[in-house]
């Protein structure tokens, strides 16, 4: 790097001290820069360096885990959806034993779930299907649909299927926050309804 005239000793360096005939640009970059590549910038009058890393942010700690498929599941009842194999989980946050999510890293996180709701019989009809999203053991976000209808045997309904699907922006501390899915199924009755976990996931956004 050349500068105009000669650099006091222990001063910083200024925009006015380079010359601008050797920083041009000629050669140009032609893939996203990597994370030590550096960039010179002014703060408050000084040129600084700046690695591309510490330039915007990553969408992690993110997750995404898929779940078993829960029988004879009973009418009415608040029950944890048991999500328990990680297709994918960046900082180790989510617990499989538990099926709970606690980022590492404070911030916004966005958050989503699906779950298929089914009673595969020729009898019985499935009322309302709900999802949640819990944060600390409160629920903070549902999804949920109504289904009308008579008793299948009249012919009304057959295989009753319905998929719910939830999603938040949330706030995490970083350290005692955690989160987890709850359904509940509304039948009024007592047949056999089961429960697939298809998919809850998620990710810190960028702030």
């Amino acid at each position: 790097m050349s500068y105009i005239g000669s650099k006091p000793a222990n001063k910083p360096v200024v925009a006015s001290d380079l010359d601008p005939t050797v920083i041009t640009g000629q050669t140009a970059l032609a893939t996203s820069p990597a994370s030590t590549d550096e960039f010179l910038i002014s703060d408050a009058g000084v040129l600084k360096r700046l690695d591309a890393s510490l330039i915007g942010g990553t969408n992690t700690p993110a997750f995404l885990v898929s779940g078993t498929t829960q029988t004879n599941v009973s009418d009415s009842t608040v029950t944890k959806a048991q999500f328990d194999t990680e297709d994918f989980d960046t900082n180790s946050n989510y617990d499989t034993s538990t099926y709970r999510f606690k980022p590492t890293t404070a911030g916004k996180y966005f958050l989503y779930a699906r779950s298929r709701f089914f009673d595969d019989s020729d009898t019985n009809v499935i009322f309302s299907t709900e999802l949640r999203i819990y944060k600390n053991g409160s629920n903070i976000a549902r999804q949920q649909t109504r289904l009308s209808g008579t008793d299948g045997s009249q012919s009304t309904f057959f295989n009753v299927q319905n998929t719910e699907s939830v999603s938040a922006i949330v706030e995490a501390n970083g350290s005692s926050d955690y989160f987890e899915i709850f359904w509940e199924i509304k039948r009024g009755s007592s047949s056999v309804c089961d429960v697939i976990n298809e998919k809850f996931g998620g990710y810190k956004i960028i702030e």
